[in-house]
């Protein structure tokens, strides 16, 4: 049930002149499971709180304490990692009393977090608006665009994740791509077998050679005309890859959004409906999975020894360490109140329950039951191979192309899972594990058949996906890994960021929110600041520091920056009122000024509240007749003028270009469902292709009568395994959307963006 006391919802509920007292009180969806709470406790001589073993669980027992009215009873506390026979036996063994320095360290981040939210966002209305007054609308960055999806707001966590998103998208607008080219040889064995190396430097340089324009490149390529190729070392090592622990809640949503696709947000969705319990015919309503929001790799020894059962009975003993492989979590933030994220019954394979699982849960499942089994097989075993070749013609200098591959001498746990890694993403080092060399030996001639010079631009670091984003949070030690999927949702909801494709983007919203942060309040801004307020919170729960104590360290500068944004705030009205050359407001004369509303920017008189008067933004000066462009051919209903296309909250649209004489709109025409030419595998009708708020989609052509639907581009050949109708998968893969069949495009069907 979480909490069942809280600060108020929409009160500060806290008290800074005394010692930030907290003002407590039961919600009203919780006051039921209170009095039963209650009522189940009279009579009773022992009460034994059993919550979660970190600072939340032990904060939620104290106030379940606390709202209970049991202070005179003997209150217990146990704790237990997993609900298991011998764990619950060992809790009661050790009972205790609630541990209020783990409360304190509790009470002291939410009352943080409130303090922050609650006296930042009402700020940032007038903040904005300033700086819109600041700019002229002619160099606004597109005025239509800032409009907030509700009132604007501003958190700890969520403020400091949309400054990595807008930073991120700051440092790519500003890249300048610089021409760099390489060259790769074609070479051959005396049978003929083929490879290729890449040019790497001059012999006896260790910095490779710069090719920074195609000059520089036909110059390398005339010192290689008619040189000689000789391999002048093979080096071969064994590589044992080590497979990835299991899954905790952020590296569950990272996954699941790089091999799946889904959102932070549908991946707990499902996984809570795993963990909830499913109906699996005879067995009845079934967990599937353990708790899924958690911060630690660690697994029970019960389900370790089940899942190294299963792999030798599947697999053989190869497949087995010699050890059970034990793993910890490198997060310093880590609470590890509960054990990983697995599957409750390791000989509960996927494919044996698909039937009774929808779509979602079933790739869901089959994804955690993979990673688990995997994480304790065996490593993988690879043979590295790095060849270095020389080339020289007569007279010039001596060129090293190396080519590296490496071949798998047994895979371990890679028969079953290998982790996925983000687009752009860096090997580290590693050798590319599918490119094989044929057998080279040192001093063997090679022949040529070809160079081939490419040129390329350097890339700016990829835009933030889901996954790198929630990567980038956690490795900052921001947040709590359950929190990540409500921290993306706040910013898209704002309006802060964009969610295309999984690829997250600020608006000009968003920039403009986090420009006047950082401007304002530069230490709730400051990335580091959180993993700093996390070892001092560290240090409340050992008891090393009072929680009042970092409190007010925490708002004796954090008032100060409230007072200077608010003196800032008045000094730049003032400016911006007296600038003779604003909008005069009509009713009045007094200057308007730019506020940002609940719509988007509009114009207010200074005079308010005496006048109340507010009107439209004014045109931009190219504005006052509308572009070629953006007039249509349709024709007004009401004055018969031509009508313009214009974009609102809900999408484009048609406005009459004699606004605001003339205020009359109307919805563009829809466009004829694109036809896919693949059957519907439900009722046999056409699929077709339909536009939704959330992207494309394909659904039958039947509609309503057929409501069948995929999010994934059809393809016209059916499965191979069961004749099921096949999607386009990540990487250009083809995907069976009835079995777990997966594989390479067929031939024939065109590859495209999944």
């Amino acid at each position: 049930m979480g909490h069942v006391r809280d600060l108020p919802k929409r009160k500060l509920g806290v008290n800074p002149d005394r010692d930030f007292a907290p003002w407590y009180e039961v919600p009203e969806d919780k006051r039921k499971v209170v009095d039963e709470i209650r009522a189940a406790g009279e009579g009773v001589d022992d009460v034994y709180l059993a919550t979660d073993p970190d600072r939340e669980g032990e904060a939620i027992a104290w106030h379940v304490l606390e709202a209970a009215g049991w202070r005179g009873k003997p209150v217990r506390r146990v704790v237990f990692h997993s609900i298991t026979e011998d764990a619950i036996k060992e809790a009661f063994a050790h009972e205790r009393d609630i541990d209020m320095e783990l409360v304190n360290a509790q009470q002291a981040r939410r009352i943080e977090d409130r303090l922050v939210g609650f006296k930042l966002s009402p700020l940032l209305k007038p903040l904005v608006g300033q700086e819109l007054n600041r700019l002229s609308i002619r160099n606004m960055l597109d005025a239509r665009d800032l409009d907030p999806g509700s009132a604007l707001s501003a958190g700890r966590v969520q403020s400091v994740a949309l400054r990595l998103v807008a930073d991120r998208d700051k440092e790519i607008d500003a890249f300048v791509p610089v021409e760099y080219w390489s060259v790769e040889a074609a070479l051959l064995t005396g049978d003929s077998a083929s490879f290729t190396a890449t040019l790497r430097n001059l012999l006896d340089r260790k910095d490779e050679i710069s090719l920074p324009n195609e000059a520089a490149t036909n110059a390398v390529l005339s010192d290689l005309e008619g040189a000689a190729y000789r391999v002048d070392s093979v080096t071969t090592r064994q590589v044992n890859r080590r497979p990835a622990p299991p899954f905790i809640t952020s590296t569950l949503q990272q996954e699941a959004s790089r091999r799946l696709g889904f959102s932070a947000t549908r991946t707990m969705t499902v996984a809570q409906q795993l963990y909830e319990g499913i109906e699996i015919g005879s067995e009845g309503r079934q967990g599937l999975i353990t708790y899924m929001r958690t911060d630690s790799p660690q697994v029970t020894p019960g389900a370790i020894q089940e899942t190294r059962h299963y792999i030798e009975d599947r697999w053989g003993k190869d497949y087995v360490p010699r050890t059970p492989r034990r793993y910890t979590s490198r997060s310093k933030v880590a609470q590890e109140a509960h054990e990983a994220i697995r599957p409750t019954v390791i000989r509960r394979a996927p494919q044996s329950i698909r039937q009774h699982l929808t779509s979602e849960q079933a790739r869901l499942y089959e994804l955690i039951w993979n990673r688990m089994v995997a994480s304790q097989m065996a490593d993988a075993v690879l043979d590295s191979t790095r060849v270095d070749i020389h080339a020289a013609a007569s007279g010039k200098p001596t060129y090293l192309f190396r080519a590296s591959g490496s071949v798998v001498r047994f895979p371990g746990f890679r028969v079953l899972y290998t982790e996925q890694r983000d687009e752009g993403a860096q090997r580290n080092g590693e050798d590319d594990d599918s490119r094989t060399l044929p057998p080279l030996q040192q001093g063997q001639p090679l022949d040529c058949a070809g160079l081939t010079p490419e040129q390329h631009f350097t890339q700016p670091r990829p835009r933030f996906t889901e996954a790198s984003l929630v990567r980038a949070l956690e490795e900052q030690g921001i947040g709590r890994p359950s929190t990540y999927a409500a921290i993306i949702n706040t910013l898209v909801n704002r309006k802060y960021v964009t969610r295309e494709r999984r690829v997250l983007r600020s608006t000009n919203l968003g920039q403009l929110v986090c420009g006047q942060l950082v401007a304002h309040f530069p230490d709730i801004m400051d990335i580091s600041f959180t993993g700093r307020m996390e070892d001092q919170l560290d240090e409340v729960a050992n008891g090393q520091q009072e929680w009042v104590a970092f409190l007010h360290d925490f708002y004796g500068p954090f008032s100060q920056d409230l007072a200077n944004a608010r003196e800032a705030i008045k000094e730049a009205a003032q400016e911006a009122a007296s600038e003779s050359n604003n909008e005069p407001c009509d009713v009045c004369g007094r200057p308007m000024l730019v506020k940002l509303g609940r719509f988007g920017p509009f114009l207010s008189c200074t005079g308010y509240p005496d006048c109340k008067n507010s009107k439209d933004l004014p045109k931009m000066e190219d504005d006052s007749s509308e572009s070629s462009e953006d007039v249509s051919e349709e024709t007004c209903d009401l004055c018969g003028k031509l009508m313009a296309l214009r974009r609102g909250r809900f999408g484009p649209f048609y406005a009459c270009t004699g606004y605001p004489e003339c205020k009359n709109t109307k919805r563009l025409p829809r466009e004829a469902p694109a036809d896919t030419g693949v059957a519907c595998p439900r009722c046999g009708g056409n699929l077709v292709e339909r536009r939704g708020r959330r992207g494309p989609f394909y659904g039958c052509s039947n509609y309503p009568t057929c409501n069948f639907l995929v999010n994934r581009k059809p393809l016209s050949q059916p499965c191979p395994e069961c004749d099921g109708l096949m999607v386009l998968g990540a990487r250009d893969q083809a995907n069976c959307t009835n079995c777990a069949w997966k594989g390479p495009l067929p031939a024939g069907e065109p590859a495209g963006v999944a």
